[in-house]
């Protein structure tokens, strides 16, 4: 036997011997991955008794939900890493929800199968400033809770909301998700980086703004005085997004579709891809595209819709016409 050989079926030996004890562990934990994290976890139950309005949450890793209290008291339930907790406390009129990491350099270096939850439990109502700040995590916020305003930023995470807000709705994600279901603000304000981004009922007196760098995003059941979105690299539809004053579309690479939308001003701009739908009011259509066709309806009155492509179809109709 060549030496090489040998080398290998040693190697081969060793590659068996491990698999083996490692089955043989995993049979004994009744192969609970969990039971092989070097992190100990814990759950910790703060009540809160002072009063407070807005509220602000600082974390690094965990989930944020929030859930309406069955009676008229608030808490805050952290499951959360022994050395990596939360302080929970009222400063002013706040709701203050920190991480204190006490880990050593050395600690960082751990096997996790868990992620971290933060759960607060209040009354259903109206409250102030809502201001969420975290590396890596989802949120959840039901319709159960309106705010002054809400600012939510993350790393990595996807945000769900159902919450209202009198003034402005401001979420911001790397990569992630963003999903806003039947909220009424001031204005409306959407960015991810690598994600998609859908809105299933939005009312804003002002603007409503998406921005995605590369991913999709699903509009439907918009009023607002100016609907605006911007993005690299994916497709943009619209359903019954009606803009009092301007609808503004740019993409780099990505189909637009629109279906039964309409604005006074209507701006797309598209250099790879195709524009379609149904608008549902007459407008002056100025559509130019280099290398695709056009089907515009060739009426003389109404708002101006300007339609520009590089590669790409502009096919748009007049409902009931």
């Amino acid at each position: 036997m060549s030496k090489s050989a040998k080398i290998w079926l040693v190697a081969t030996s060793f590659i068996l011997i491990g698999c083996i004890i490692f089955g043989g562990v995993m049979a004994m934990l009744k192969w609970d991955f969990t039971k092989l994290s070097t992190n100990k976890y814990e759950t910790n139950n703060y009540e809160i008794n002072e009063d407070f309005q807005s509220i602000s949450v600082v974390t690094n890793t965990a989930d944020i939900s929030f859930i309406p209290s069955e009676n008229s008291k608030c808490s805050v339930v952290c499951y959360e890493q022994k050395n990596v907790k939360h302080s929970v406390s009222v400063k002013g009129d706040t709701l203050v929800i920190e991480v204190v990491d006490t880990r050593k350099w050395y600690e960082h270096i751990s096997i996790n199968f868990s992620s971290p939850k933060i759960t607060v439990y209040m009354p259903q109502g109206e409250y102030g400033a809502l201001s969420i700040s975290s590396s890596t995590g989802d949120v959840k916020i039901p319709k159960d809770f309106q705010f002054k305003s809400i600012d939510i930023s993350e790393s990595t995470g996807d945000i769900t909301n159902g919450a209202s807000a009198s003034e402005g709705i401001k979420i911001k994600t790397t990569t992630g998700s963003i999903r806003i279901e039947s909220v009424s603000a001031k204005s409306l304000d959407l960015s991810v980086s690598t994600g998609k981004v859908t809105v299933s009922g939005a009312s804003c007196t002002d603007d409503v703004t998406v921005k995605v760098s590369t991913g999709k995003a699903n509009l439907a059941n918009i009023a607002c005085k100016n609907a605006i979105s911007r993005g690299s690299t994916g497709d943009i539809s619209l359903n019954n997004v009606i803009a009092a004053e301007k609808l503004s579309i740019k993409r780099s690479t990505g189909d637009v579709k629109v279906e039964g939308c309409d604005a006074a001003e209507i701006l797309v701009e598209t250099d790879t891809g195709d524009v379609t739908g149904t608008l549902l009011s007459e407008k002056v259509f100025i559509p130019r595209t280099s290398t695709g066709d056009i089907d515009v309806p060739k009426t003389v009155v109404g708002g101006r819709c300007e339609i520009t492509t590089d590669t790409g179809d502009i096919k748009l109709k007049i409902a009931n016409n």
